[in-house]
């Protein structure tokens, strides 16, 4: 019945996406912080950079996944079509061709001209900077602002295409 109650509501789509992507964004912060914490304390990875430059760029990676999940899910008709299409088209291609697995560097020309489109390739520079260099802002700003572009485009055209239904 809750969902009928939501359909039924004045509330607006935007209003409807930033309060259901709010709790995601925060509890995928705080395994952010979770994996940090471990990383550091535990297997003794450096923290060379800001902390608060990096709360911020994990941020807009979260968002933009979450803005990535929020558009399969705006446009799929069923929940099973959603989380099929998101890890067919998203999460393989993110751990494949962000950078993680093989540099990006090595990859073909046209390969990497879509990894720009995975806001995972940015974050994985980003990462390595604060954390192995000590880079700050200005260092990572061509990365930056290309995954916020990302984050805004992502969460707009998901807002844009969800439509309260049953």
């Amino acid at each position: 019945g809750s969902i009928e109650q939501i359909v039924a509501s004045p509330v607006k789509p935007y209003e409807l996406m930033i309060g259901k992507t709010a709790a995601y964004v925060v509890l995928a912060l705080i395994d952010v912080a979770l994996v940090v914490v471990i990383g550091h304390f535990w297997f003794g990875v450096p923290i060379k950079g800001s902390l608060i430059l990096f709360s911020f760029c994990s941020l807009l990676f979260v968002t933009s996944a979450l803005g990535i999940g929020l558009l399969a899910s705006a446009g799929a008709k069923t929940q099973r079509a959603a989380q099929t299409s998101v890890m067919l088209f998203t999460m393989l291609p993110s751990i494949i061709l962000s950078g993680f697995v093989f540099p990006v560097s090595s990859m073909p020309a046209g390969v990497q001209l879509f990894t720009w489109l995975i806001p995972a390739r940015y974050f994985m520079v980003i990462v390595r900077g604060i954390f192995l260099k000590g880079s700050g802002f200005v260092d990572l700003w061509p990365q930056i602002w290309p995954m916020a572009l990302l984050c805004c485009a992502l969460m707009g055209a998901s807002i844009a295409t969800f439509k309260k239904r049953l």
